[in-house]
């Protein structure tokens, strides 16, 4: 071949079109905010039976009062798979806001408070069952997905919230435990509870933010009462019982004054429980001299703090069963 017909070649090679690259698929980016993930998890779950004998033993069995039935058990985490490990995968995400209409006060919807403690237990079943599988290191992941999930569960939210949270957290505490004294864990896996649990606070959750928003939403109640040409019928439809004798709205300054009394309160609820019990023993009593139409909107906050003295203990037993108090 002539080297002009070489050179021929070789140019019309280049002006040949380059063979087309795989074209790059661009996704549009992803939530950040857990919440959506968990609707999505809470709109896939199927409930569990609702025969007492199940429930019961569902309860047992996340509590750690009973081994695991596989045989009676397993086919509602089968069903529920999807809907669990949707869960799990939106604990990694760095945000939780729920989308809650503080406005509206004592009418915002919570529906779904409800629905997520069921996702919650079965989650805590999850890693049980993984658990007795020989599964060691499956039953970690859900256990602390499950602590995870109890903290975005509680943001922002009333004291409901809290106790639905506190449960969830209390089984996965439990189970880690468990696991813990019983010699299962590696050394690897303590070291991975034990620095996850104590970047939690004592408590865990912030039950001062809750305690807050309680009556934030009392005085939107008593400002929809203040307006209404019925104030009693719009007690009974918010609260479920009939006005209490006397039936009044609160007054200006008596809002004032009930509020200065949960504020005191909610700065108690920054202490350890055991120094804060007496201050709100005492907050607890002139809460009780306060109008009735005030104290109802307000749970007791001994009763919070109870609650939170028992996270606080929970956390400080599996810490010591790490070997890490």
């Amino acid at each position: 071949m002539r080297p002009s017909t070489i050179v021929c070649l070789l140019l019309s090679a280049m002006l040949l079109p380059a063979p087309a690259a795989p074209a790059q698929v661009k996704l549009p980016p992803e939530t950040h905010n857990a919440a959506l993930r968990y609707w999505m998890a809470l709109a896939d779950l199927q409930d569990p039976p609702s025969d007492k004998k199940t429930q019961e033993l569902l309860e047992k069995t996340a509590s750690g009062q009973v081994t695991w039935d596989e045989a009676k058990l397993g086919l509602i985490l089968d069903k529920n798979t999807d809907a669990i490990e949707e869960m799990q995968r939106a604990t990694k995400l760095p945000e939780c806001d729920w989308g809650l209409e503080y406005s509206r006060g004592a009418r915002a919807s919570i529906s779904y408070v409800t629905r997520a403690r069921v996702l919650a237990r079965l989650n805590t079943l999850y890693g049980i069952r993984a658990m007795a599988k020989g599964q060691t290191q499956e039953a970690v992941d859900a256990w602390l997905d499950g602590v995870r999930f109890s903290q975005d569960l509680a943001k922002g939210g009333p004291l409901i919230f809290k106790l639905v949270a506190r449960a969830a957290l209390l089984s996965d505490f439990q189970s880690l435990t468990n696991a813990a004294q019983t010699g299962r864990l590696a050394a690897a896996q303590k070291a991975e509870v034990a620095s996850a649990v104590r970047a939690l606070p004592a408590d865990v959750f912030d039950w001062s933010e809750a305690l807050g928003l309680e009556e934030a939403s009392l005085e939107l109640v008593i400002e929809e009462l203040r307006q209404s040409k019925n104030p009693a019928a719009v007690y009974q439809e918010l609260y479920g019982q009939p006005e209490p004798a006397n039936f009044a709205v609160p007054s200006e300054s008596e809002v004032i004054a009930f509020r200065t009394l949960i504020s005191q309160a909610q700065e108690a609820l920054h202490l350890p429980p055991a120094q804060a019990a007496p201050k709100l023993q005492h907050l607890q009593q002139r809460i009780g001299e306060s109008r009735a139409e005030l104290q109802i909107g307000v749970p007791s906050i001994m009763k919070i703090n109870d609650a939170r003295a028992e996270v606080e203990a929970s956390r400080a037993q599996l810490l010591k069963a790490l070997g890490a108090s």
